[in-house]
């Protein structure tokens, strides 16, 4: 008897977390139904071409793909998360020759625009903020451009005008590569930050009204580049190096620096830019992989055997809300309130923290967040605000700039 009654109040007791849980997660979504929740980073293009060939048909939007696609976006999701605009990445790899960047990039921004023109109903083309509003009071998803990957203009400003002038209105300055303006994070330095010309690409992307984007740049790069920018910067999908000790992610040091510079950086869910634990295995099975290939030279099967050997003794590690909440939290901390936003990297990543499926997370992350003691003011911040506070900011620093003629700068020999 006494066992049934503990079981029994085990279950009342499940039942009424799950009930809050499903309150918080209520309370975001009315909140998010007058403040757009936007995401900073969302790499759906780049997934319909890898998976697709850029049919923005081929998969049927409309409905919830989790179950029969790798997808982490679909419209039903979106809706469930509450997402009121999104930044579409027109990425494409840093390992592409720069003509060939230019060109695959057009053909992502055309994917993108096809997405939108396919649901009409759903999305709408955004260019500046209160372009964001009006679609959003319109009950649509507003749909913003950003590019990743500075080589994609193959170091001519004609042709980062040319990509503002077909929408971009942010520019990750590198990838994973150092280019020839830009120090990448991930990447030898060849600048030192960033090179005279890479000076410059900030300074015309100012006179344009295109947000300077520095997730993936070096240290040395981030600081060049608030140095530099008269606007404020982002960081689209970027984590604290305080929390995980990843080089893509932002330190303290520059976190410190935003309340002057006005900027915000956006917290991304990789797992190993969020979960310390994931970022310890990536290495320790990277090197594991070098020293099987030192070991095996030339033989793929050999090296292919050892790491399912050693990923067998040594299971994967998952990243959790709580490791999102700290990264939020300390963006928070250091920085302020007003410096932080959301910039996931759907569909740009291979799996996600424990419990999430896609772009419907965003209601448990925020609600985690009034749980741990933010009012709805501060979601209001975090959810949109804080990003069309800087678009507004950068969208002014372009219109001082108006009588300015486009720069003819090139990049010198170095």
């Amino acid at each position: 008897m006494i066992r049934h009654l503990l079981a029994g109040v085990a279950v009342a007791a499940f039942a009424t977390a799950a009930n809050a849980q499903s309150a918080g997660e209520a309370r975001v979504l009315e909140i998010l139904k007058t403040t757009p929740l936007i995401d900073g980073h969302n790499d759906l293009p780049w997934a319909l071409r890898q998976q697709y060939g850029n049919d923005v048909y081929a998969v049927d939007l409309t409905t919830d793909l989790e179950a029969t696609t790798r997808l982490h976006t679909d419209i039903a999701r979106l809706r469930a998360g509450g997402v009121g605009g999104q930044f579409w990445s027109v990425y494409v790899p840093a390992s592409l020759t720069p003509l060939e960047a230019v060109e695959e990039t057009f053909e992502q921004i055309d994917t993108a625009k096809r997405i939108i023109a396919a649901h009409p109903d759903v999305f709408g083309l955004a260019t500046t903020a209160d372009q964001v509003d009006a679609v959003f009071a319109s009950g649509r998803i507003a749909s913003l451009i950003g590019m990743e990957g500075g080589y994609s203009i193959d170091d001519s400003l004609a042709l980062l005008r040319e990509f503002h002038r077909a929408g971009a209105r942010y520019m990750t300055l590198t990838h994973s590569k150092t280019t020839t303006w830009a120090d990448s994070a991930t990447d030898a330095p060849k600048w030192g930050g960033l090179s005279p010309f890479g000076e410059d690409v900030v300074r015309e992307m100012n006179r344009l009204g295109m947000m300077v984007d520095l997730s993936h740049v070096s240290e040395d790069t981030m600081l060049d580049a608030m140095r530099v920018s008269d606007a404020p910067v982002i960081f689209s999908h970027s984590s604290a190096r305080a929390i995980t000790a990843h080089p893509r992610n932002v330190p303290d040091r520059v976190l410190r620096m935003m309340p002057e510079d006005g900027g915000i950086v956006m917290i991304n869910l990789a797992p190993g830019f969020v979960s310390e634990r994931v970022r310890a295995w990536n290495a320790d099975r990277a090197g594991e992989e070098a020293r099987l290939r030192t070991l095996n030279p030339g033989d793929p099967t050999a090296v292919e055997a050892g790491l399912t050997a050693w990923s067998a003794a040594h299971p994967t590690p998952e990243a959790t809300l709580a490791d999102v909440v700290a990264h939020i939290q300390h963006v928070r901390q250091v920085a302020g309130i007003d410096h932080v936003g959301l910039g996931a990297d759907f569909d740009g990543i291979g799996s996600l923290p424990e419990g999430m499926t896609g772009v419907d997370a965003y209601p448990r992350i925020l609600a985690a967040l009034m749980d741990a003691g933010w009012t709805e003011a501060d979601i209001r911040k975090i959810a949109g605000e804080n990003l069309l506070r800087v678009m507004r900011a950068v969208e002014a620093a372009a219109a001082a700039k108006a009588s300015e003629r486009p720069s003819l700068a090139k990049p010198t020999a170095g």
